[in-house]
């Protein structure tokens, strides 16, 4: 039905579909099983959109224990071509501390366990086999995303808002030790995260726009002395700046192109090769 249909998805709003008007919760199986809760589809300044909380409702599931293709595949099979994804992470260097928003360009994965890819030869419930797909993914995030998320950052007046840099994804959910921090620093990395990896990958091998906003909420264990990260300072900086998160998200949803405008190398990533499924 139509009120169930958007073009645009939200990974990560928890309580955020709340301002939608005229909401419809979705329930989406999909070949992969359930996404992480119901899909919330409303309308937000005239655009469709489809909020799905990341961790579910009651914020239940790790970040180990997140069935992205189920998240992806869902959106996807409601319309969804493009996907902004808010997310809190820690800063590697000084001059990304608290109330940071960084929207990277690059991403290092370190996650151990996760299921990455739809196209791993593994046959689904319905009897059909998808083919060994190798993607291109050099650049992970969306380029017209990338530039919508940055101009709306900067034109409500956020400060600092840092265009690019490199997020790492660690398997979690414990926090890194101070080795590991002071690593991830050496090497240049931005910041690092817990769920902006398997997300970007199979956001691409599905087509989709995908654009991270990365909030900082704290200085990562090792990258500054101190007693290290813990939940509560997390959650409380995360708490403090979720307003204007939620102006800037919502003005990044009115500002992205319409989808048949898209013209990003998303858009097209398997143009003409023999997926062996069909998408949604």
């Amino acid at each position: 039905m139509q009120s169930a249909r958007a073009d645009i998805g939200v990974i990560g709003g928890s309580g955020f579909y709340s301002f939608l008007e005229d909401v419809t919760e979705v329930t989406v199986m999909t070949p992969y099983g359930s996404p992480s809760d119901s899909v919330f589809v409303g309308e937000l300044a005239g655009r469709r959109v489809a909020f799905l909380p990341r961790h579910g409702r009651g914020h239940h599931l790790p970040p180990h224990r997140i069935n992205y293709r189920a998240n992806l595949w869902a959106l996807r099979s409601l319309g969804v071509r493009q996907v902004l994804a808010p997310c809190a992470v820690g800063g590697l260097q000084p001059q990304y501390g608290p109330g940071t928003l960084v929207v990277p360009d690059q991403l290092v994965d370190r996650t151990k366990a996760r299921a990455q890819s739809f196209f791993d030869g593994e046959m689904l419930p319905d009897g059909r086999v998808p083919n060994v797909v190798h993607t291109s993914f050099a650049d992970p995030y969306c380029p017209t995303g990338r530039a919508v998320a940055v101009a709306v950052a900067r034109g409500k007046g956020w400060e600092p808002v840092v265009d690019g840099g490199t997020m790492v994804v660690i398997e979690g959910p414990r926090f890194s030790t101070r080795a590991e921090s002071r690593w991830h620093a050496a090497q240049g990395w931005s910041v690092v995260g817990m769920t902006g990896h398997p997300e970007a990958v199979l956001a691409r091998e599905l087509e989709l726009c995908y654009t991270s906003m990365a909030l900082v909420t704290d200085l990562d264990a090792g990258a500054e002395s101190g007693e290290g990260v813990s939940h509560d300072e997390v959650m409380r900086v995360f708490g403090e700046n979720v307003g204007r998160l939620r102006e800037v998200l919502f003005a990044a949803v009115t500002a992205l192109p319409e989808t048949k405008e898209r013209n990003c190398l998303c858009a097209d990533a398997h143009k003409g090769w023999d997926l062996g499924i069909e998408l949604p």
